[in-house]
C-alpha cells in the first residue's frame, strides 16, 4: 500500500490512501486558514478558498454529479484559470469521477485537439463557469462538445453537499486523466491515480524542503502537470497557502510574476527557462528598485532545456533584489510519471557540467579538460527522488548503456502512472519495458534522452527530436539558440529547427517567429544569411531552408514547450504562417514537400498507436 505521511501544524502525522481523505483532513484541521488566493491581472486579489470552503464546495459539486450517476465516467473540465477550476478538480474526486482538464475554447481557434480529448477520454459531461457556458456552446457549435451534458459548478448552493455519499475508491482508483502536451505528436491520456499523486506530492515535498511555513506562487496553466500538481495539489499535501494568477497574464507582462513574489513573500516559484529569460529582458532599473526576492528559496526550472546561461544572467539582474543562485533548483520529470523524477539539492548552488560536443554528438559523454575543443554546457537535473530508480538504456537493444555514455531515460517507481488510456499497446510498450540483459522492470519509457554523472541526471533531448545528419547527432535546441541569437528580428524561444529526407539525404530546416517591431522594416536577406552563418560557424551545418513566420503562429504545447514535429509537418504541407522563406533548391522544394507530406500521412494512417517522442 502506498503511503503518505504528512505533518500538519501540530506535528502530528496522518496516513492517507486518497485525496479525498487527505483534503477531508486538512479541513479539520486547519479549516480556517486560507490554501487558495488568486490574483486577477497577476496584481488584484479577487478570490481566496479555504481549506473547508472548498471541502464543502468540492462536496457540494460531487453530489451533483452523484444525482446523476457519473460515478467513474469522465468530465471534461473547461475553466479559464482561477478557483472555480480548483473546486471542480476536487468535486470529480469527491464523486468519484475522473477529472480531464483542459483549456477552454476560444473564439475562432482551432478545436481539433479539444475534440480529440472529448473523442478519446468518451467523457460524459463538461464542468465550467456561468460565464462560460454560453460562450463554451457557441463556440463549439458542430464540434463533440455540443452533445456532451453542460453544467456550471461556480454559483451551487453550498446545501448540496449534505447529500454527498462518500465515492468507493482506493489508491488505486483513477484520479484523472493528464493529456500529454504533445510536442511531439498528438496528445496521449496518462491515467493518474490517487496512489500515483500522493507519492508524487512526497516525493516533491521532500526534495523542495517543504513546510507549513512555506509559501507558493505559480503562475504555470492549471491544465498541466506542472501548475496542477506542483502548484494546486503540492500546497494542500503540505499544509501550506498559495497565490496563483494565469498564464497569460505572466505572458503579457512579466515583471507581475516576480512583483507577485514580492508581495507575497513566497518562497516557492517556478517555470520553464524562457519564464526566467523573459524576465531578464523585460526588466528596467525601476523593477529593481521595487522588488524583494529574499523569500525566493526555492526557483524550480525545467519542461524545457535548463540553459546554464540563464541561470547566470537571471542571477545576475536580480542580485540586487536578494535573489540568490542557489535558489535554482533544476528538476526533470513529465506527466507519464505524475510529475517530479529529479531533483537537486537545496540551497546548493547547480551542478554545471562541461563536455566535448563533437564527442555527445556520437553519444560519448567526454569531460572537457582542454578548453579549446568545441563546448557543451549541461546543467544537472539532480539525483532521482527517493524511491525512484533511473536506467539509461540503449533505446535499440534495450540493455544498460555502459558508463559515460547518452542513452534514453527509464523510469520505475510508485509515482510512475497507471497508462495511457484506451491504449492498451502502446501502455504495453512503454510502461512495461524490461531490461533485455537484466531483466529488471518493469520501467517507463520516458522517450529522453541523457546520462548519469556522479549520481547526477543530465538531460540531452529527445529521441524523436534529434537530428541526424551525415551520422552525426544534433540536438535541436542547440541549433535553436544559436538561430535565436544570430539577428535581433528573431523572436526567443520561438523556433523550431528539425531534419527532413530530400533526395535520400538529410537536410536541415529552421522555422522561426519574427519581432512584431520588425515586420515592416525586415531585411530578408540579412536574416537569412545571418541565420546560415551563425549555424555553419557554430555547429558545422548548411541549413537547406527557412521558414520566417509570423509573431505568435509556431506551434507550441501548453507549457510552452516547441512542437516540432507539429512544425515540421505543417512545413511540409504548407500550413505555416509564413512572412518569407528561404530554400536552398527553392525550384523542387516545395514539389518534394507535398510528396513528402503525403507519405508522411499515410505512415501515420498505418501507424496509429507509435509513440511519437
Amino acid at each position: 500500500m502506498i503511503s503518505s505521511y504528512l505533518s500538519n501544524s501540530t506535528d502530528n502525522k496522518q496516513n492517507f490512501s486518497t485525496l479525498v481523505d487527505l483534503l477531508g483532513f486538512r479541513a479539520d484541521s486547519q479549516g480556517e486558514e486560507t490554501l487558495y488566493t488568486f490574483l486577477m491581472n497577476g496584481e488584484i486579489e479577487i478570490q481566496n478558498l479555504s481549506y473547508q470552503e472548498l471541502y464543502i464546495k468540492a462536496k457540494a459539486i460531487a453530489a451533483l454529479l452523484q444525482s446523476l450517476n457519473l460515478s467513474q465516467e469522465r468530465a471534461l473540465l473547461l475553466y479559464q484559470p482561477g478557483l472555480d477550476f480548483v473546486a471542480a478538480f476536487f468535486g470529480c474526486l469527491y464523486a468519484g469521477v475522473v477529472a480531464v482538464p483542459a483549456y477552454p475554447p476560444r473564439k475562432n481557434k482551432n478545436l481539433l485537439r479539444l475534440q480529440s480529448i472529448i473523442a478519446d477520454a468518451s467523457a460524459k459531461v463538461v464542468l465550467t463557469s456561468e460565464t462560460l457556458l454560453e460562450n463554451c456552446k457557441l463556440n463549439s457549435e458542430g464540434a463533440e462538445l455540443a452533445g456532451l451534458h453542460w453544467l456550471a459548478t461556480d454559483r451551487l448552493n453550498s446545501d448540496l453537499s449534505k447529500s454527498w455519499v462518500q465515492p468507493q475508491i482506493t489508491e488505486d482508483s483513477l484520479a484523472f486523466i493528464q493529456y500529454t502536451s504533445g510536442s511531439t505528436g498528438n496528445p496521449k491520456g496518462v491515467m493518474v491515480s490517487h496512489g500515483n499523486l500522493l507519492d508524487n506530492s512526497n516525493l516533491i515535498y521532500k526534495c523542495f524542503g517543504h513546510s507549513a511555513n512555506s509559501q507558493g506562487l505559480i503562475w504555470l496553466p492549471p491544465y498541466h502537470d506542472m501548475g496542477l500538481i506542483g502548484g494546486i495539489l503540492q500546497p494542500l499535501y503540505g499544509g501550506f497557502p498559495v497565490t496563483l494568477m494565469a498564464p497569460l497574464d505572466f505572458l503579457q507582462k512579466p515583471m507581475r510574476w516576480l512583483q507577485a513574489i514580492s508581495r507575497y513573500k513566497a518562497t516557492t516559484s517556478g517555470g520553464p527557462n524562457f519564464a526566467y529569460e523573459l524576465c531578464v529582458r523585460k526588466a528596467t532599473p525601476e523593477h529593481l528598485e521595487t522588488l524583494d526576492l529574499s523569500s525566493w528559496n526555492l526557483a524550480f526550472t525545467g519542461a524545457e532545456p535548463v540553459r546554464a546561461e540563464t541561470l547566470e544572467s537571471f542571477a545576475a539582474t536580480f542580485a540586487p533584489c536578494g535573489f540568490r543562485k542557489e535558489a535554482f533548483y533544476p528538476c526533470y520529470g513529465m506527466a507519464e510519471t505524475t510529475l517530479i523524477v529529479s531533483g537537486g539539492l537545496k540551497a546548493e548552488l547547480p551542478i554545471i557540467l562541461k563536455v566535448d560536443a563533437t564527442a555527445l554528438e556520437q553519444n560519448r559523454v567526454v569531460k572537457v579538460r582542454n578548453e579549446q575543443v568545441d563546448v557543451k554546457i549541461l546543467t544537472s537535473c539532480g539525483q532521482s527522488c527517493s524511491d525512484v530508480k533511473i536506467a539509461i538504456v540503449n533505446p535499440e537493444s534495450l540493455t544498460l548503456c555502459p558508463k559515460d555514455t547518452v542513452g534514453e531515460i527509464w523510469v520505475s517507481g510508485a509515482s510512475v502512472a497507471q497508462g495511457y488510456w484506451n491504449q492498451l499497446e502502446e501502455t504495453d510498450k512503454n510502461f512495461h519495458a524490461y531490461l533485455v540483459d537484466t531483466g529488471e522492470g518493469p520501467f517507463l519509457r520516458t522517450g529522453d534522452l541523457g546520462f548519469m554523472q556522479n549520481g547526477e541526471l543530465f538531460v540531452t533531448g529527445r529521441i524523436k527530436d534529434v537530428i541526424i545528419i551525415r551520422g552525426q547527432n544534433h540536438y535541436p535546441q542547440d541549433i535553436e539558440l544559436t538561430v535565436e541569437k544570430s539577428h535581433p528580428a528573431l523572436r526567443v524561444g520561438c523556433g523550431a529547427a528539425f531534419a527532413i529526407d530530400f533526395k535520400g539525404s538529410e537536410q536541415l530546416v529552421i522555422v522561426v517567429e519574427i519581432e512584431k517591431s520588425y515586420l515592416r522594416k525586415l531585411n530578408i536577406q540579412e536574416v537569412v544569411e545571418s541565420i546560415r552563418q551563425a549555424v555553419v560557424s557554430e555547429h558545422g551545418l548548411e541549413v537547406f531552408a527557412v521558414a520566417l513566420v509570423k509573431t505568435g503562429s509556431i506551434p507550441k504545447t501548453s507549457s510552452g514547450k516547441i512542437r516540432r514535429y507539429a512544425c515540421r509537418n505543417a512545413f511540409l504541407t504548407g500550413d505555416l504562417d509564413i512572412v518569407k522563406d528561404w530554400s536552398k533548391d527553392p525550384q523542387n522544394t516545395t514539389k518534394f514537400m507535398n510528396l513528402q507530406a503525403e507519405v508522411d500521412l499515410i505512415m501515420h494512417q498505418l501507424q496509429p498507436n507509435k509513440k511519437d517522442y
